[in-house]
């Protein structure tokens, strides 16, 4: 009974530490971001549902309202419905955290399409001469941080930066657009604001500029604000579902993001589950005239 007891009082602990870190501080101080990146409000929800085993009957439905609550500010918060348009002529832009197994003929085949630009983060090598070969017509980078980019137009690469901290930028231009790939590191010593301030001083472009990656960190961080501020954020914008592209189909964390400036005009885009990685794929369709200066 006394280890019961201690279980209870420790989950209820617990959770009212992760409810008061989600709704004030969040990740403002690096001890509250382990806690809140820890601690999705969906986790929370299960957490208050299965906390009413150990609960008096007299307290339950206060806790099954607070559940009910916080389940329906996450919806709220985290269902996006664009009604869909017509996209046959549009530009197509995938992102796919790779999960370091999956290659890019993995990508195309997940994607159904072989899109206009892929961004392949933690990128598998396996076979990428063969696919190179393969699809010769078009155009392949991969550098030594396993991020893969393909374009079916040729690309310039303008500068490919791994930072102190662990933060890799890659800049290349196609079809008269910026593209930023990022991957910002999973490892929980960093600290996630100097890391996106990095990552977002790296940005050397203003107009006509796609931003894209696996940054590790949630839509709902309080180190969004700079690109909240300079762009728009694709799903956000124009997306269908559940924003959160992790953890293998469950909706917990929206990881990848694509982030695009003002002066492009997003369509639509598909959050695409699969079981080849545990992150779904982002395509995103542009209204492709973005070569007319």
């Amino acid at each position: 009974m006394k280890l019961k007891l201690y279980f209870k009082k420790t989950l209820q602990i617990f959770l009212f530490a992760t409810i008061i870190v989600h709704f004030t501080i969040k990740d403002t101080f690096y001890i509250s971001s382990l806690l809140f990146y820890a601690s999705p409000l969906p986790l929370i929800v299960l957490g208050l549902l299965f906390l009413l085993l150990f609960i008096k009957a007299s307290a339950r439905k206060y806790y099954a309202i607070l559940a009910v609550v916080i389940a329906i500010i996450w919806v709220n918060n985290s269902y996006i419905y664009t009604p869909k348009v017509e996209t046959a002529k549009a530009l197509e832009v995938v992102l796919w955290n790779a999960y370091r197994t999956e290659n890019f003929q993995n990508g195309f085949e997940v994607s159904k399409t072989i899109p206009d630009v892929m961004i392949l983060i933690e990128c598998d090598e396996h076979d990428y001469e063969k696919i190179k070969a393969k699809y010769n017509e078009y155009h392949f980078y991969f550098n030594d941080e396993a991020i893969g980019i393909f374009s079916k137009t040729p690309f310039k690469i303008h500068s490919d930066i791994t930072s102190k901290w662990n933060t890799t930028v890659v800049h290349f231009s196609t079809k008269n657009i910026h593209f930023y790939a990022v991957d910002v590191s999973a490892n929980v010593k960093y600290f996630r604001k100097p890391m996106l301030e990095n990552v977002f001083s790296e940005i050397k472009t203003n107009d006509k500029t796609i931003v894209l990656g696996d940054f590790n960190t949630p839509f709902e961080t309080l180190f969004f604000k700079n690109f909240k501020k300079n762009y728009q954020h694709a799903f956000t914008e124009k997306g269908n579902g559940f924003r959160e592209t992790w953890f293998w189909n469950i909706p917990l964390l929206s990881l990848d993001h694509i982030w695009v400036s003002q002066d492009l005009e997003i369509l639509n885009v598909d959050k695409i589950s699969t079981t080849n990685s545990d992150h779904s794929m982002l395509k995103m369709y542009l209204k492709n005239d973005a070569e007319k200066k």
